[in-house]
């Protein structure tokens, strides 16, 4: 009976074995199977590009690994999907070798260097490696040029389409996109939308790695990391192509009438803060950046160009003190054309004595002392936080490369000559973005918008996100950005900034002369002025706020002779091109 038993034991053991080793070996196979299943599917579905691409050659694969630099559009008012090139990429020819195809490095070397304009010496180092795959030989070569190679149909030397920057419409738009340069060996962006989105628009770069056999051929089986490049993001400005040109013609114009060192023009939709036109002169070709005198000339005045803006920063002393209700329109004082503090006197700019005045006089005659009665009526601390709200001495965090950030700091210790010197546009600096987003809050009812110059931005995968506005702050009530419109009309029509008005049209705004601190000593050069106008219009419904600014003019003083007329014809232009009907019967 034992015997039996144990024969039925190693029976069933000797079963048990077999089918142990019968499963192994089917998890074996099956896992086998779904190695040669994975490195299947790697090969024709994730990496089929890749193969695709090997199966074209060299010069395909190198396509594959460069990121496609995004690009920059434009659209004007009257073009609707159409989209114009502001920033684009054009293709040139790469001439790059393959060391481990070629045959005799010193008689190609002799043959090539010639066509490609190089010495022998130059190149033949790169052909000697002969174990490299790739090596550069030359950038920006011709069509012509990479023909007269190919027909020498040396085996090694090949080719790619390369991309280069380059800007269509010139310098019109030169100081918001700035341009693609070297640095070191690498080509990055530099100021503007290109440096400030370098990472972005520069995309990603693939990656390749793979065995080879010992013919120098890539082995598809084999070990290969494969990574395809992803190109880099587009985007499409708010700006706009039509008003951009305009103005920046008229901008170029004035400068050069007056002999002015430079200008600046902004242009912004005060309900939304997106940047419609954004220009400074001088400005430069960004497809010759190279070729500037001057690199100072790069720079965007526009929101770097910080500066005392004068007189044209009453108006704001002036929306403070309103919207306190500590002043209206017809609130009166009485000047004596100088105000005493501790040591100092602090005169109106044509040293006059005005005598009653109410606040709306004030802003008409452009009245030191009235801008500092404005201001002690709410005292240093909040005539301080006002300054602040309207966005002075931050960035606006606009999408620009360089944005400077303007100084208000004297402000801080809340002293009774720093306020009253302030007040009207003296002891502070600003720059031309800043004052025209004030003015935009000013005309949008008092709310102060965050500005922005990007209104669309498409991915590499074509998804699209639209840029929405955003409200940062109701500085000042809609009843006192009402009233303070009121009165800035009445300057246009009554005080300085007549040639700033446009028949049939209410006009809203101001201007500003500011003298320019000496640089080697405390005060002021009383021959070089800076002209800026600031306003919008209509000033029922505005659909601009603007800034104009004529650095240093040779042949007037004043920015009612400068800025102001500027100012004037690029509105008119506006109002026409956005076919506003005219609010009043011309005379």
């Amino acid at each position: 009976m034992a015997k039996v038993w144990r024969k039925r034991y190693q029976a069933k053991r000797t079963t048990a074995k077999r089918f142990d080793r019968l499963t192994f070996l089917n998890l074996v196979i099956l896992l086998f199977v779904g190695v040669v299943t994975f490195r299947l599917f790697t090969l024709q579905v994730m990496q089929h590009s890749f193969y695709e691409a090997l199966a074209s050659g060299q010069h395909d694969i190198y396509e594959k690994l460069i990121a496609e630099r995004g690009e920059v559009f434009v659209r004007d008012r009257y073009s609707g999907d159409q989209l114009y090139k502001v920033a684009a990429n054009k293709k040139y020819q790469l001439v790059f070798a393959v060391p481990k195809k070629i045959k005799n490095p010193e008689e190609t070397a002799e043959l090539i260097a010639p066509i490609l304009d190089v010495e022998v010496e130059e190149i033949l180092p790169r052909l000697q490696k002969e174990d490299d795959l790739y090596e550069p030989l030359k950038r920006r070569v011709s069509d012509d040029v990479v023909q007269e190679i190919k027909d020498l149909g040396i085996e090694g030397i090949e080719y790619s389409d390369e991309s280069y920057r380059y800007y269509p419409e010139g310098k019109y738009f030169s100081h918001v996109l700035g341009f693609v340069g070297y640095q070191d060996d690498t080509l990055v962006g530099r100021y503007g939308i290109e440096g400030y989105f370098e990472e972005e628009l520069a995309g990603r770069n693939g990656f390749f790695q793979a065995q080879m056999d010992s013919g120098g051929r890539w082995i598809t089986i084999g070990d290969t990391k494969f990574e395809e490049a992803t190109n880099g993001t587009d985007y499409i400005m708010t700006i706009d192509r039509t008003v951009q040109f305009t103005a920046c013609d008229l901008l170029s114009k004035a400068v050069e009438k007056h002999g002015a060192d430079s200008g600046s023009v902004v242009i912004l939709n005060p309900k939304t803060g997106a940047v419609i036109a954004m220009c400074n002169v001088p400005d430069y070709d960004p497809n010759k950046y190279n070729e500037v005198e001057d690199s100072e000339v790069y720079t965007n005045k526009s929101i770097y160009h910080q500066y005392e803006p004068g007189s044209v920063f009453k108006p704001l002393t002036m929306a403070g003190a309103i919207n306190e209700d500590k002043v209206g329109p017809n609130t009166k004082y009485i000047d004596e054309g100088s105000v005493e503090i501790d040591k100092y006197t602090i005169r109106n700019a044509d040293n006059k004595v005005y005598g009653e005045q109410t606040m709306t006089q004030v802003l008409e005659e452009s009245i030191n002392t009235g801008a500092i009665y404005a201001a002690q009526q709410i005292g240093n601390a909040k005539f301080y936080e006002y300054v602040k709200d309207f966005g002075f001495g931050q960035r606006t965090n606009i999408t620009l490369d360089s944005e400077t950030a303007g100084d208000i700091s004297t402000l801080e210790r809340l002293s009774d000559i720093y306020a009253m010197t302030a007040s009207f546009g003296h002891g502070i600096t600003v720059t031309p973005l800043q004052l025209a987003s004030a003015y935009a809050a000013i005309a949008n009812g008092g709310k102060l918008m965050q500005t922005y110059i990007i209104d669309e931005t498409i991915s590499d995968n074509g998804n699209v996100e639209k840029t929405e506005p955003v409200e940062l702050k109701q500085v000042i009530s809609n009843k006192s950005a009402a009233t303070l419109g009121a009165m800035l009309v009445r300057v246009v029509e009554n005080g300085h900034g007549k040639k700033a008005g446009v028949e049939g049209y209410y006009i809203a705004g101001k201007t500003g002369t500011a003298q320019i601190p000496f640089t080697d000593r405390v005060g002021y050069d009383p021959n070089r002025t800076i002209g800026t106008f600031a306003g919008f219009g209509p000033v029922d419904d505005p659909v601009f706020a603007m800034v104009v600014k004529i650095d240093v003019p040779k042949d007037v003083i004043w920015a009612e002779s400068s800025a102001a007329p500027l100012f004037g014809d690029i509105a008119e232009f506006l109002l026409n091109y956005y076919e506003v009907p005219p609010t009043r019967q011309g005379e």
